[in-house]
C-alpha cells in the first residue's frame, strides 16, 4: 500500500487505522491492537521491528488472547505475551494509583490489593515492580504534596491537617518533617529558618556544589562558576538559611566527588529527596537504570504505569536537583539521541561516555 492509499481520508475503517499505526511502527498504540501474518502465522506488537508484511497477509485482533485463540504463535522478537502482560501490569497500577489519589484515608493494602484482584503479596510486588515505590511509599509521597499544597492555602496548621489527608495532629506531627523537609512552622514561612549547609568543589565534570540539609543530601549542583551555583541553590531554597560547610561537612563533598567517579560503587550517604508523587515515581525509577545504560522518555513513562505522560517525565528529569545520584543523564530519546540535561548536554554524554567504559 502507497503513502497516497495510507493518507486517503475515505480510508476511516478501524483496520484502516490499525494498518496506518503498523506502517508507522507507532509504539504509541502498543497494547491497543495485535496483528498477526497468514503467511508465517506469528502475531505481533504494532512496533514490532519485524518486515512489514503484505495488508492482505495480516490479520488485526484486539488481544493476545484473541490472536491464539485463532491460531498464531507469539513473535519472539516482540514477545507481545509480555507486553500484553506489562500493559495489563500497568493498568493496574494507574487504577490503584488513582485510589490512593482520591481517597480521604489512605487505603490499605489490602483494599488496593482487593479491588485489583490479586492477593496483597501480589499487588505489593507488582505494584512496586511498575512504580518503583511501594504502595505505602506512593501513599506518602501523594500526602505529602497534599499537605505542601494545604500548608500553603489553610489559615491553621490545624486545617492543613485535615486537608491533607491526617485523621490526627499526633500523626501528622510524627510524619512532618520527612513529608515537609522541616518544622510545618518553617514550611508555612516558606523554609525560613531551616538549615543548609554547601560547600564547592572540583571533580573530573568539572565544579560541583553540595547541600545538605538535616535530612540528608538535598542537592548536588554541576557548573564551574561557584557564584552561580550558589544562585541556583538559592532559588531551590529561597527563604531558607544557606550557610558554608565546616570542615567537617567537607568529607561530605568527598564521597559525592568519589560517587560522580564511579556511580556503581553507590553514595554512601542519605538524600533528602522533595518532589511531588509523580516526580518521586520517575526519580525512583531513574535509579534502576544501571550504570552503562540508558532509556527513553516513553521507556520510564510506561516503567510508572503513565504510559502518555512522556513530556511530564521530561519535566521530571529536568526537574532534578541531585545530579548523578538521581540519573536522569541516562534518560536519552527514543531514537537514541542525547536530548537536554540540566546541566548540559556536553556533561550528559561526558557521563554516558565514561560509564559505558567503566
Amino acid at each position: 500500500m502507497t503513502k497516497t492509499e495510507i493518507s486517503n481520508p475515505r480510508e476511516t475503517s478501524a483496520e484502516d487505522r490499525q494498518w496506518a499505526a503498523l506502517c508507522a511502527r507507532n509504539a504509541a498504540i502498543n497494547g491497543g491492537f495485535y496483528y498477526a501474518v497468514v503467511t508465517t502465522g506469528i502475531y505481533c506488537r504494532p512496533s514490532c521491528p519485524a518486515r512489514l508484511p503484505k495488508r492482505s497477509n495480516v490479520r488485526f485482533f484486539g488481544s493476545s488472547t484473541d490472536a491464539e485463540a485463532a491460531g498464531f504463535r507469539a513473535c519472539k522478537r516482540c514477545k507481545p505475551q509480555e507486553a500484553a502482560q506489562a500493559h495489563a501490569k500497568s493498568a493496574i497500577v494507574a487504577q490503584a494509583c488513582r485510589q490512593i489519589e482520591t481517597s480521604d484515608d489512605v487505603p490499605t493494602l489490602a483494599a488496593l490489593a482487593e479491588r485489583a484482584g490479586l492477593s496483597p503479596h501480589h499487588f505489593h510486588r507488582v505494584f512496586k515492580s511498575v512504580a518503583g515505590l511501594t504502595p505505602k511509599a506512593y501513599a506518602d509521597a501523594h500526602r505529602g504534596k497534599r499537605v505542601r499544597a494545604a500548608i500553603a492555602k489553610s489559615a491553621t496548621t490545624t486545617g492543613a491537617i485535615h486537608d491533607g489527608g491526617f485523621n490526627s495532629a499526633s500523626r501528622f506531627y510524627a510524619k512532618a518533617s520527612g513529608l515537609l523537609g522541616m518544622t510545618p512552622k518553617n514550611f508555612r514561612a516558606g523554609g525560613r529558618a531551616e538549615k543548609i549547609s554547601y560547600v564547592y568543589g572540583q571533580c573530573w565534570l568539572g565544579g560541583v556544589l553540595v547541600a545538605m540539609s538535616s535530612q540528608g543530601v538535598c542537592a548536588i549542583l554541576l557548573g564551574d562558576d561557584a557564584s552561580t551555583l550558589q544562585t541556583e541553590l538559592q532559588s531551590l531554597f529561597p527563604k531558607s538559611d544557606l550557610t558554608a560547610g565546616d570542615k567537617k561537612f567537607a568529607k561530605s563533598i568527598i564521597k559525592v566527588i568519589a560517587f560522580i567517579d564511579q556511580p556503581a560503587n553507590g553514595l554512601d550517604l542519605p538524600l533528602d529527596i522533595r518532589g511531588s508523587a509523580f516526580q518521586q515515581r520517575v526519580w525512583q525509577a531513574l535509579t534502576g537504570i544501571a550504570p552503562g545504560s540508558t532509556a527513553s522518555y516513553s521507556d520510564i513513562a510506561n516503567a510508572i504505569g503513565s504510559p502518555k505522560a512522556v513530556r511530564a517525565v521530561a519535566g521530571a528529569c529536568a526537574a532534578n536537583s541531585l545530579a548523578v545520584a538521581i540519573p536522569c543523564h541516562r534518560v536519552v530519546r527514543s531514537d537514541g539521541q542525547l536530548s537536554g540535561y540540566r546541566w548540559g548536554v556536553a556533561k550528559k554524554r561526558a557521563l554516558l561516555d565514561k560509564e559505558s567504559k567503566s
